[in-house]
């Protein structure tokens, strides 16, 4: 499904990530750790084409397409989805109409015919009610006056309707309690049907006991410097970073 060559990118003139490779196989679950700074949420934002991240080298295949010719727009047509780490308030424009008009958009891109208000709404009423996520959020503007726990459920509710191929979780779970942990890990699971792939960053064990990760990579310093399976972050979670022999390049 993607396919990651030698990659690097810069960010405000200074290189965050210096020839990373990485490969993600249909129905696999892969799980990015590391210290801060090292480069984790470079690598999403760049896959999701954020305009701070300048790619200077590498390429990246996705579906077998050349993603770095695709805008934003096209990426998410595609089937990437990214969960932000904070997302931004959007005053003014409303919840509900903004994902019926994201749904739309994917499915003329796919040169399928819009969704109408009744069906929008039998779809919204599925899947809220399935994994107990609050409609109500639906009816506010786009994250404006929302919690951190409303807006991470808020993305979860973005994810469910917008059903992505490729889903990249950046600390989805950082300040979430055990039970709204939970939930993302009941959304994600049931979501993974053999041709979705999961890319997620975390630096808690908690998240990656719920959704058992195929491999687990350790970035340092805008590379990946280990890989191994869901062992990998039980030992990482055992001995600290230093104990596994990666030391903070930041220091």
């Amino acid at each position: 499904m993607l396919e990651i060559k030698d990659l690097k990118v810069n960010i405000n003139d200074k290189e965050i990530l210096k020839g990373l490779n990485l490969n993600i196989k249909e129905g696999e679950v892969h799980a990015l750790m590391g210290i801060n700074g090292a480069g984790k949420s470079t690598l999403v934002k760049t896959l999701s084409a954020h305009y701070d991240c300048v790619v200077k080298e590498g390429s990246i295949t996705y579906k077998k397409k050349d993603l770095l010719e695709l805008d934003v727009a096209e990426r998410a047509n595609e089937g990437i989805f990214m969960s932000f780490q904070n997302p931004i308030e959007v005053p003014g424009v409303n919840n509900s109409y903004f994902l019926k008009t994201a749904i739309n958009e994917k499915r003329a891109y796919a040169g399928e015919s819009e969704i109408d208000t009744m069906d929008f709404l039998k779809l919204i009423k599925e899947q809220t009610s399935k994994y107990n996520l609050d409609k109500k959020l639906l009816q506010r503007d786009l994250n404006e006056g929302f919690s951190g726990g409303e807006k991470k459920r808020n993305e979860l509710i973005q994810l469910l309707l917008l059903d992505p191929d490729l889903i990249m979780l950046d600390e989805i779970d950082s300040g979430l309690d055990v039970d709204a942990i939970k939930t993302v890990a009941n959304v994600v699971n049931a979501m993974l049907d053999g041709k979705k792939s999961v890319l997620m960053i975390t630096h808690y064990d908690r998240l990656l006991e719920l959704i058992k990760p195929d491999f687990v990579h350790i970035l340092n310093d805008g590379q990946i410097v280990k890989t191994g399976d869901y062992s990998l972050a039980l030992e990482l979670d055992e001995k600290g970073y230093e104990g596994i022999g990666i030391k903070d390049e930041t220091k």
